[in-house]
């Protein structure tokens, strides 16, 4: 196949990881998971990851690739699926990217630039914050060690230039700078992008029953288990849907009852920033699953592929 790759898209539950499994054996397939949560050792339930025996009937990439306690960058995800795919197709086999986390599709396939780094509210109040704790020069100097060149060329006074690039810069690992400027040697790729989605009461219903089963594979255990590791509650990989609010069942800020219901609520809202941010993305071919079933999909995917081959 002249492709360089396929990407499957689709929010959390829709069926996109089975999807990818099934090409995946038909095309001689390799899978590439874009999903920023994945990415961390010893949390494998709460983040869905493929089995041992599904990893063993088809290799998967980035997928425990880091410490809870260690960043992984959206920047750390582009060089590192970018390698992974030249040795895939070195291999003589297929890549098949599966997300997920939008900011990580976006980054491997388009010339990323600043303009596409999506604000951050949580992250913006909470410099906002320290800007108004601490003032404007004490801001200003967090820049020297995280973008150098932003702190050169930006007065402590533009406060609010001053955390769009510590925005950038927690996000993306890189300085604001480094970002607005284009890669003129970026290869035009092909790249076949394929969506699933289905009406929003069965989605709900099938992450609501996602969780049920997390928590009955034992995601609190999992959680006990990060911690009695020592792992930080405030490390970014434990403040992740569904470690975050078993943590606060732990620490008796809510009952069970009251932990299922936070974990499956914040999910759907999870479900839904991720389909807002797949519709904004062009040359994406959408199925509809309460029209046809996974196998179907698989066979007009497998078609389409074979036409441009």
């Amino acid at each position: 196949m002249e492709e360089n790759y396929s990407v499957i898209l689709g929010p959390t539950a829709s069926g996109k990881s089975s999807l990818a499994m099934d090409l995946a054996k038909e095309i001689d397939g390799e899978i590439i998971s874009a999903d920023s949560a994945q990415v961390y050792k010893y949390m494998d339930i709460g983040t869905a990851k493929p089995t041992s025996k599904e990893q063993s009937q088809i290799p998967h990439h980035i997928i425990d690739v880091i410490a809870p306690n260690e960043i992984f960058s959206v920047y750390d995800f582009q060089n590192l699926s970018q390698k992974v795919i030249t040795e895939i197709k070195k291999r003589g086999n297929y890549p098949i990217v599966v997300g997920g986390t939008g900011l990580f599709v976006r980054a491997l396939t388009e010339d990323f630039s600043l303009v596409e780094v999506p604000e951050d509210k949580e992250i913006r109040f909470k410099y906002q914050d320290i800007g108004q704790k601490k003032g404007n020069y004490y801001l200003h100097s967090l820049l020297k060690d995280k973008d150098e060149y932003a702190y050169k060329k930006l007065h402590p006074n533009d406060w609010r230039r001053v955390i769009r690039a510590l925005e950038v810069y927690e996000l993306t690992g890189k300085s604001i700078y480094q970002l607005q400027q284009k890669d003129e040697d970026i290869e035009n790729k092909q790249i076949n992008f394929y969506g699933l989605w289905m009406n929003r009461q069965r989605l709900y219903s099938r992450i609501n029953a996602r969780v049920d089963q997390m928590i009955n594979d034992g995601l609190v255990e999992e959680v006990k288990t990060l911690l009695k590791l020592g792992f930080s509650k405030e490390s970014n990989a434990l403040k992740a849907i569904g470690y975050r609010q078993v943590i606060m069942y732990l620490d008796n800020q809510v009952d069970y009852n009251e932990m299922v219901r936070l974990i499956k609520r914040d999910t759907r809202r999870y479900a839904k920033r991720q389909l807002t941010w797949f519709r904004k993305m062009n040359n994406i071919t959408w199925f509809d699953l309460d029209q046809r079933s996974i196998t179907e999909v698989k066979t007009e995917i497998l078609k389409q592929l074979q036409e441009k081959s």
